[in-house]
């Protein structure tokens, strides 16, 4: 028996050749790693088909520059290169590991929009996605000519914004103080869950050990146990007479009147609001058909004025572009001619 453990205790000892046994990480790199969690500003995106969140190594360590770790008569750390050693050692220790950045092309962003959409015919949809950016691009130029900056600026601004970058595994797993990706490893459970898991458990236990109550507490849970299931019985019966009462009178006005009582008894909305309004009525007949009708055409033409205002107020923009120009162009002549005298 002795020579099997011993057998066994050298089986987990045994590594391979060329690789060393990790050490554990220390009770100080644990804080570190919760600190880091809590006050480094993170990004979410996809890694390998998972939703991950990152970190950049220059915010980190100019975070733990200014924190409570480099304060104190011995602080842990004091100078910009330990924080950097330190936070490759807990690389080591897989609190997180490296990743690099990779710029998502144009033509990947529209296979991942064609395979979301699955539309085979995805030309005849490209052309007024085209026009449309083109009216953008003119309703922009003539915008940062009223305010006075340059299109170009404003397309380079766009252009920043729209990049989109995923990540892939670094080859060199080591910490570097710049703007490279690190992906959490490192997950710590909060305090409160501990706390809902062990009353889960106390729950269990003592629904299991029922018999065991005193009686009191049994004809309590007895009692209300009843209730609830006279709730829910009245409430199924509530529904079933709402629809019966609905059915006889849509047959005996030929579907003109709808009368519904509790209408969100059985809608997806909060406790209170089920039971709000106490009912609903609607009337369906031949003159609610010419109301509706009145109600669609006010509709349009508000839409119709509203639209109108918007030309209106585009003619108005051009024609101040087009006076703005012509000023400019009379006031570039005046110059002009006033060096001509001159000379």
């Amino acid at each position: 028996m002795a020579d099997k453990k011993r057998g066994k205790k050298r089986k987990d000892e045994y590594t391979p050749p060329g690789e060393e046994v990790p050490n554990k990480p220390s009770k100080e790199e644990y804080n570190v790693g919760k600190w880091l969690r809590k006050n480094v500003p993170i990004k979410r995106t996809k890694f390998m088909n998972h939703n991950v969140e990152y970190f950049t190594g220059k915010r980190a360590v100019d975070a733990l520059l200014e924190s409570k770790f480099t304060a104190g008569d011995s602080p842990l750390f004091v100078t910009r290169d330990e924080i950097v050693d330190y936070l490759h050692v807990m690389l080591e220790h897989k609190f997180y590991h490296r990743a690099r950045k990779v710029p998502v092309s144009e033509k990947e962003l529209r296979e991942r929009k064609k395979e979301k959409k699955k539309e085979p015919d995805s030309g005849e949809d490209e052309k007024p996605q085209e026009k449309e950016k083109e009216q953008n691009k003119g309703t922009d130029a003539e915008s940062s000519v009223v305010e006075g900056k340059d299109p170009a600026d404003k397309q380079q601004q766009k252009d920043k914004k729209k990049k989109k970058i995923r990540l892939e595994m670094h080859n060199d797993q080591r910490f570097v103080d710049s703007l490279d990706a690190y992906v959490w490893i490192y997950d710590p459970i909060p305090f409160h869950y501990w706390i809902f898991g062990a009353l889960l458990v106390v729950g269990a236990i003592g629904i299991c050990m029922f018999p065991l109550w005193p009686p009191i507490v049994r004809l309590g849970v007895y009692y209300i146990s009843v209730a609830a299931a006279c709730f829910l019985v009245s409430i199924i019966v509530m529904a079933m007479i709402r629809l019966i009462l609905f059915c006889i009178i849509w047959l005996l006005t030929f579907g003109e009147h709808h009368l519904w009582i509790l209408p969100n008894l059985t809608e997806d909305v909060g406790f209170l609001a089920s039971f709000w309004p106490l009912y609903k009525y609607e009337y369906r007949g031949s003159g609610a058909s010419s109301a509706d009708k009145k109600k669609k055409n006010k509709k349009k033409k508000d839409k119709d004025s509203d639209a109108e205002d918007e030309k209106d107020g585009n003619e108005d923009v051009v024609e101040n572009l087009g006076e703005n120009i012509d000023t400019k162009r009379e006031s570039s002549d005046d110059e002009r001619k006033t060096q001509f005298q001159k000379c």
